[in-house]
Parts: structure tokens; sequence; C-alpha cells
């Protein structure tokens, strides 16, 4: 066997030529990198400045805007669950969700034995009064020409005024069966009724948005939910505020509400902010009261909502042009530079007011950035 103890001259060239080669990388390879990551200063010609414009930095006071979502919900001072007075089977049914109705305006007919109980009991009540007076006035009489004893006289006044406590009672069930006032007035003189109707009645002016019974169902006298009476005219939308914008939404604040169709934008006012944050959404609910012309907003209705803060803010507003972004996503802006170039600065933004930006960081009062143009001095920039 024979050990080489020489190489041969490609493999010599060979070497060589990847020695040169280590040797350019690393002496080229900083300053390209640094290159590529630190951006110059752009300068622009005369003619190149023409096409952006200059906006100088200063602060400003303003009124905070915070862009939200919301869901419609009736306005529950002005909303309430019809709960059925009687108890019985459920048969008829005289409104469907969406008719209009006044206030005591009948909505169902029950068949209920509790009226004809209640009407006994009223009746039994009234002549247990009546008769008690009279026995309780000729006591009154007697005692005072001493023909019975004053202990025997104020028992009879005790007992009057206890029946009469009954009957006033056994008249209170009355109303609150809401009875048709005709046939309350014949109950009340004494006449008979021959068949009295339970009754389903509207206690307040609206739009029956729901109708929760049905004819045949039995119905359970104070618990049984018949109906949603709501006025419309005017609703409550639930708007979700985050952490970041809590502090910039308070009581008395204005909102418009938008509904996603085209032009239509309805004015609120902000009546409520929850004290607590909502574990699920990690929001927290403001309340916003809005009239509902042509009952355009609907219950579980999603909307846009934008909230107008009524207290003044001091800061720096950028237009929203001005703002551009690397290539990690943060935000930047061209500043002006005393020699005339321009250089990237990077900010902080904050809430957006209209068409601008809060920077709450980054820029300071008469620092000139771009606001038209922007991307062409970026463009510029890359060349």
């Amino acid at each position: 066997m024979r050990t080489e103890t020489s190489s041969s001259p490609s493999r010599v060239l060979a070497a060589l030529f990847c020695a040169a080669s280590i040797a350019l990388v690393c002496a080229c390879s900083p300053d390209d990198s640094k290159k590529s990551e630190t951006p110059t200063n752009v300068t622009l010609t005369d003619a190149q400045l023409k096409h952006i414009r200059i906006y100088t930095a200063a602060v400003t006071q303003f009124h905070k805007s915070v862009d939200v979502d919301g869901v419609v919900d009736f306005d529950n001072d002005h909303a309430t669950s019809v709960i059925a007075p009687v108890s019985g089977p459920v048969s008829r049914l005289l409104v469907q969700p969406g008719d209009h109705v006044s206030k005591g305006q009948l909505l169902a007919t029950v068949d209920s034995p509790d009226y004809a109980a209640a009407v006994a009991a009223y009746r039994k009540a009234v002549v247990a009064a009546n008769a008690a007076r009279k026995l309780a006035n000729m006591d009154k009489d007697l005692a005072a020409h001493q023909s019975v004893a004053q202990k025997e006289a104020d028992q009879a006044e005790s007992d009057a005024v206890g029946a009469e406590s009954d009957r006033y009672a056994a008249l209170q069930t009355l109303y609150s069966l809401n009875i048709d006032p005709h046939t309350l007035a014949e109950i009340k003189k004494g006449r008979a009724i021959a068949h009295i109707t339970g009754e389903i009645r509207s206690p307040m002016a609206g739009t029956v948005v729901e109708r929760l019974i049905t004819p045949g169902q039995l119905l359970q006298a104070g618990s049984t939910a018949a109906f949603t009476v709501a006025n419309l005219s005017r609703v409550w939308v639930m708007a979700q505020i985050f952490d970041t914008d809590v502090g910039a939404v308070s009581v008395g604040d204005s909102a418009r509400i938008s509904t996603g169709t085209e032009g239509q934008t309805i004015l609120g006012r902000v009546e409520n902010v929850s004290a607590e944050v909502d574990p699920t959404t990690r929001s927290v609910a403001a309340r916003v009261a809005v009239n509902n012309p042509g009952n355009l907003l609907k219950k579980q209705m999603y909307v846009h909502v934008n909230i107008q803060s009524h207290d003044t803010s001091t800061g720096i507003l950028v237009p929203v042009s001005a703002i551009l972004r690397d290539d990690e996503n943060l935000p930047f802006v061209y500043v002006r530079q005393r020699d005339g170039g321009f250089a990237r600065r990077a900010v902080t933004l904050g809430g957006r007011v209209g068409d601008s930006y809060e920077i709450p960081a980054g820029l300071h009062s008469g620092d000139k950035i771009v606001v038209d143009g922007a991307i062409f001095v970026q463009f510029m920039q890359d060349q």
C-alpha cells in the first residue's frame, strides 16, 4: 500500500477558491446587514415634494370617541311581562305579536273558577259588613241610654270595623283580577252576574312583542307569563366597552348608532355604565338609550356604536393617512429633518378621533410629518 504525501494541483486550487470566498463573505456581510436593517433618511427633489403634504403636530383639545359593537334590547323601563291574574285554561287569544294595544285592552280570555270565588267572597263580605255595622250602631245607641254595657258596644264596633276591612280586601281582589269595569260596577251594586270570563288585559300601551301562551294552555295565577308588551318608540343598545376604553365612556356621553344600512344613523345617549366586568367577554356594558323612529331597531339586532365623550382631552392628533406600518406591523410616521430629508419615527397609537389618531408617545409639538404621500416616501426609501 502507498501513502499520498502531497495534494494534487486541482485540490489545491479548489481549497484556495473556497478560502477566498469565505473571506469575501465575511468582509461584506456586516455592511450589507447594517444597510438592510437601518433605514436611511429620504431626500426628495423639489418636483417630488410637490406630491406630498406636510402637517405640523401640535397639542390640541379634543373629545375622545370609542367605536364598539352593541345589541338592541327593549327599554325595560317601558316594557313589561303580562302575568296571568287567574288560573285556568286559555279559551281565546285576541292579539298577535306585532299588534299595537292600549292600556287595559283585552289580550286573552280564560275559563277560570277564580272569578266566581272572588265574586262570592266579595258578596259575603258585603253582607257581613252591613250586618256588623247595623249591630254596632244599635249597640252604640243602647249604650248611650245605658241599656247595654259599654263593653258590649265597643266589641260590636270592633267587629264592624273588622267586617268592613274584609269587604275592602275582597273588593281589592276583584280589582286585581282586571274585571271589566262595567261588570265590576254591576257586582258592586249587588246585581246577579250570569257568567264571568277570566280576562288578561294589557297593563300599558305599546306593542305585543311576545305571546307566550296557546289556546287550551293551563295558566297558574300570579306565575304564568302570558305576553310581553313594550313601548318600541325608545329602546336600549347594550354596548360592550373593553378595558382600554372604559375611561373614555361616562354617563351623558352622546352616541351614534349605525345599523349597517346605508345612511341609517340614530342618535342616542349613554344612561348607565356597569360597575362590573363581564367574566365571559371581559368587557363592561354601557347602556345607550335611543329613540326608535319607525321601529327600525329590533331586539337582538347587532349594531355599531360610536360614543363621543363629553369630557375634554388634550394631546397630539395625527391624520390617519400619516400612519404606516413596518415589517413587524408597528406604527411609524415620516418626520422632516433639519437637512430637509425625512426619517422614520416610531409612534404609539391611542384612540381614534374622527379621521385622526391620538399619539400618546413618539411625537412632539412642532414636528413636521408627512400626511399625504407617506407611501411614496416609503417607496423612495426602499429603492
